[in-house]
């Protein structure tokens, strides 16, 4: 194996959808795993949970799910048109290529969940008195934030994958049916699923990537100002 530079990494670490059926030893998934627990947590809580489906029935159960729910996700992508920095073209190839896992999901050799334990307010008597008024907001302020403990997790994984030659993709159609995923895998209530993830050796290439310049989406110190560029080596970075 040969590992990566964490740019070529970032750079060429396209989603991937489709998987050749070849196993994924034991040693890649444990390392991927290792990427992912040395993400930043909020508060250093931990509080993440991996699901590792391997067995062939669940995957079945997994993808059925995935599949009703990305039925909703194909209407939805459908009606609102494609991005104005893409064409209609590249847009039908965008859905091709997520309907092609829309139906394929259970043939991933590994399907990933990160999922992670739902955090908790402390008692009232236990603040300030000066405090205890904003027990309201914060608890709106920790459903905003929660994705910042887990998702870092998965950026993780899915630069993992690539240094390993894996191909993977973060999608999260499945959450519009999440307790019946969470029916199948048997979880607590008190857990919620992330993300779902397919991974294998994949059967298409690894990037470069097409992105919008930075020169597009950066403000310098205030909203409308624009970022000057300094050097426009990585926004010329194209792929398919």
């Amino acid at each position: 194996m040969t590992e990566l530079g964490v740019f070529e990494a970032i750079y060429t670490a396209r989603a991937l959808r489709q998987f050749k059926p070849d196993p994924v030893p034991e040693e890649a998934i444990e390392k991927i795993l290792e990427a992912a627990i040395h993400a930043p947590s909020a508060g250093n809580a931990q509080n993440w949970i991996f699901i590792v489906v391997r067995e062939p029935e669940q995957r079945k159960s997994l993808g059925a799910i995935y599949r009703k729910a990305s039925a909703v996700a194909s209407a939805m992508y459908a009606a609102r048109g494609h991005p104005s920095h893409m064409t209609e073209e590249q847009f039908q190839r965008f859905l091709k290529s997520g309907a092609y896992l829309w139906e394929h999901m259970s043939d991933a050799p590994v399907i990933l969940l990160p999922c992670q334990i739902r955090p908790t307010l402390p008692p009232t008597a236990a603040l300030a008195d000066e405090f205890r008024d904003r027990l309201g907001d914060e608890e709106s302020y920790l459903a905003r934030i929660r994705g910042a403990s887990i998702y870092p997790a998965v950026q993780n994984i899915i630069l993992a994958c690539r240094a390993l030659g894996l191909g993977t993709t973060i999608t999260t159609n499945h959450l519009r049916c999440e307790a019946e995923v969470k029916a199948v895998l048997g979880m607590p209530e008190e857990v919620d699923t992330f993300a779902m993830m397919p991974i294998g050796y994949p059967v298409g290439r690894f990037g470069p990537l097409r992105r919008r310049p930075v020169s597009e989406v950066t403000f310098a110190d205030r909203w409308s100002q624009p970022w000057v560029v300094a050097s426009s080596a990585g926004s010329k970075r194209e792929g398919i």
